[in-house]
């Protein structure tokens, strides 16, 4: 049986990679790390969104920032150590994948990590409305 999506419809061409990618998000909604988003305006009429998580225990070299084709990943990976003993252990030492896709012209400027926090920087700067006028040919 195949499956009708919003994005089936004959007018939205092209859309087929951005469907897949919505079905992977899906696919790995976890609730570990807890992160927030804010929007702002630059001061040319852009957007700006700042991306924090929560990743208290991590250094910056268990950390890995990655965009790529329109995908934002952020990968966590703590190492245990075995020669320390624990009399209770509550904060373990988890890895983790959160991905956040991205609208065409978000350009990511930079990630800092600190207070536990790891805050990404993302800007959307203000699109010009490009129109033209396309010439109809005879065959």
């Amino acid at each position: 049986m195949s499956r009708i999506s919003v994005f089936s419809a004959p007018f939205l061409l092209g859309f087929d990679s951005f469907e897949e990618r919505i079905d992977r998000l899906a696919r790995s909604a976890d609730g570990y790390p807890p992160y927030n988003i804010e929007r702002s305006q630059t001061e040319d009429g852009g957007e700006r969104f700042l991306i924090s998580i929560a990743v208290a225990g991590f250094a910056a070299a268990d950390l890995e920032v990655v965009a790529e084709d329109n995908q934002l990943s952020v990968r966590g990976r703590q190492k245990d150590e075995p020669d320390r003993e624990y009399l209770h252990r509550g904060i373990a030492a988890r890895q983790f994948q959160r991905t956040f896709l991205l609208a065409d012209g978000m350009d990511v400027k930079d990630a800092t990590l600190g207070h536990g926090m790891l805050v990404i920087h993302v800007e959307r700067p203000r699109a010009a409305r490009i129109a033209r006028r396309i010439d109809i040919r005879s065959s």
